[in-house]
């Protein structure tokens, strides 16, 4: 190589190599995206869907970063829906259903019109590595391409094998070829290399299916889309629906039968599942006291008549799947399409990552999505995006970008992997989130866009909207409300208490029953504003106790986060720790004393420990 072809090579063209691709390109870096093929850029291998519980606030956060996936399921969703509408903000949580195909050709278009990006199609099959660094990637052509930086995106296809039922092929998905070198590249270079499992279920034909046996589940009446730069007014994408039933006994017991024929049950399956999505065989097993379990119907376009059905996820032979099916309701004729399966795939141990996901052993090569041991769309995008922006910032000599678990759900999600590793494909949850208040879908933009990509434009509206935020709550807290017979009536009428006193209006804001809408009433704002900005009052007001209360208890996890530890810390030198301290330590390399606290094994005496030889460190320099 007589000269750098690139300055960024993203291996793979699924959702984490398309957020990397992107980001880098559009921050003017000669970026190359290379995949196996090319056609299946965007291409949305399990569920035709983006967001739902955790991943509704991650999709958010990518659209406030900068970018792609919002925007594209916007343009291309067929349904929209808030989940867990009915409970606090901190869990309200956006889905949408995507038109498989259109999602994928309106990605791909993007990818192709954007400048600074060049695509390949090929199978990169070794690193090039010199003195601790990456230096470029090999290819299946015997090609040398050279790059500074290297983001590894590679998704279920490193020495990927599909089981349906015991039959057993290669493979990265359905229909597609695995790619079986790179692993050994891996293990060449010391990595540590892994073995996992996911799965998807079977689709079946339209016309195949009884609807009228089925609960339909329609879209929000007043859709939600998910990116910041889609207006809200006049949003209406709901063009479809979903529809809901449920496994029987009948399907417990056709199971049970063929379970000598699960590849998961017969010991065919080296790697490990997930706990949180099992399969219909899991299922059966784990929670045998539960009758049934449901299933939803989502479609899989417009212009299509493939139904995923999701809920049904299975690796055992296709006419067992059949007879599944038809066990349940609605779905006696059911006509499969395409066979559900297992898909078992190599991932490298992220705990060899640095929180920037750059690996610790070698310089400018970055990982994200699967290989990280992590498993959805969501997770892998909003990896792919973090490993660009640090990964421009690496070439640019300039200081990582770290986002804390107090900031982002992708901030809890980087900490997790890097810090804890993982036992099994990872998922977010709301529940991983110490600080989901102030983690909310509807504030991304206001927590994350000045990290990012986003333009003046997007900071500049932000900037006006936190104003009329602040400038309204402090009127309503100068406006008194002084109880009459007209407001005691409407209190009446919307089932909460009269006034007996004067009170402001912000006081009254707090009742549940009592909305914005509702206190304008008696106390009109001065001018209009947008449904982002009357959001964000009411929430505001409404949970402000909560939201004092959480913060504080941010200022305290800030303080642990701002405790550095040097990275040239030799940990197998210190004394006073426990072997197996010294050694996770040493694996994992924390960057500030919340980091190595959360690390499995570590106790806080440990912690006490380490902070004193710090401490001495520092007063000897």
């Amino acid at each position: 190589m007589t000269h750098r072809d690139y300055e960024v090579i993203v291996v793979g063209v699924g959702h984490a190599g398309i957020e990397a691709a992107l980001a880098c390109a559009r921050m003017n870096r000669r970026t190359l995206m290379i995949g196996l093929s090319l056609d299946d850029i965007g291409r949305m291998s399990c569920n035709p869907a983006i967001g739902g519980v955790a991943k509704g606030q991650l999709t958010r956060e990518i659209d406030a970063l900068g970018g792609e996936m919002g925007r594209c399921i916007d343009r291309t969703g067929i349904q929209f829906k808030m989940l867990n509408r009915s409970k606090g903000p901190a869990v309200h949580s956006p889905r949408a259903q995507a038109d498989r195909f259109l999602y994928q050709q309106d990605m791909k278009r993007v990818c192709e019109e954007t400048d600074n990006l060049y695509l390949k199609q090929a199978e990169v099959t070794d690193l090039i590595v010199a003195n601790d660094a990456v230096v470029g990637v090999k290819t299946s052509f015997d090609e040398a391409i050279s790059a500074r930086v290297v983001i590894v995106c590679t998704g279920t296809f490193l020495r990927g094998l599909l089981h349906y039922g015991l039959t057993t092929v290669e493979g990265g998905r359905g229909g597609a070829t695995a790619a079986n070198h790179l692993s050994d590249a891996y293990r060449r270079l010391g990595f540590e290399v892994g073995r996992m499992k996911t799965g998807t279920c079977a689709r079946i034909h339209q016309r195949s299916i009884q609807f009228d046996a089925l609960e339909e589940q329609p879209g929000d009446p007043k859709p939600r889309p998910f990116s910041f730069s889609t207006p809200i007014a006049g949003f209406n994408r709901n063009l479809a629906s979903c529809w809901l039933t449920h496994t029987t006994e009948e399907t417990r017991a056709i199971i049970q039968k063929n379970m000598d024929r699960s590849p998961l049950y017969s010991g065919r399956i080296e790697g490990v599942g997930a706990r949180y999505c099992p399969s219909i065989e899991d299922k059966i097993v784990k929670f045998p006291d539960k009758p049934r379990h449901h299933l939803f119907l989502e479609p899989e376009g417009l212009h299509t008549a493939e139904f995923y059905v999701n809920g049904l996820s299975t690796s055992l032979p296709e006419d067992v799947q059949r007879d599944m099916l038809h066990s349940c309701p609605g779905l006696e004729e059911a006509e499969i399409i395409r066979p559900g399966y297992a898909v078992e795939y190599d991932f490298v141990l992220p705990t060899c990552l640095k929180p920037t996901l750059e690996t610790k052993a070698i310089q400018g090569l970055f990982h994200a999505g699967q290989i990280n041991g992590t498993s959805g769309y969501e997770e892998a995008a909003g990896q792919g995006l973090f490993a660009a922006l640090n990964a421009v910032r690496w070439l640019d000599n300039a200081p990582a970008l770290l986002i804390g678990r107090n900031e982002a759900y992708l901030g809890v999600m980087v900490d997790d992997i890097v810090t804890r590793g993982v036992m099994e494909p990872y998922r977010l949850f709301t529940s991983r989130a110490e600080y989901r208040l102030h983690l909310r879908h509807d504030n991304a933009d206001v927590r994350l866009a000045h990290y990012g990509l986003a333009g003046d434009t997007m900071c500049a509206g932000i900037t006006k909207r936190e104003n009329q935020i602040a400038t309204e709550i402090a009127r309503l807290k100068k406006t008194t409300v002084t109880p009459d017979a007209e407001i005691n009536n409407l209190l009446h009428s919307w089932g909460e208490t009269p006034v007996a006193a004067p009170q402001s209006a912000e006081q009254l804001l707090r009742r549940p029953g009592v909305t914005l809408d509702m206190l304008w009433r008696f106390c009109p704002p001065p001018e209009s504003y947008s449904f982002e900005t009357r959001e964000q009052i009411e929430i505001r007001v409404k949970y402000g106790g909560y939201l004092e209360r959480e913060a504080k208890t941010i200022e305290r996890f800030r303080k642990a986060e701002n405790l550095r530890i040097p990275e040239d810390l030799d940990y197998e030198n210190l004394s006073g720790l426990p072997r197996e301290t010294r050694q996770r330590l040493t694996e994992v390399k924390p960057v500030n004393f919340g980091q190595a606290s959360r690390i499995p094994g570590v106790r806080s005496a440990d912690i006490a420990v380490l902070h004193i030889h710090v401490s001495k460190l520092q007063r000897q320099a």
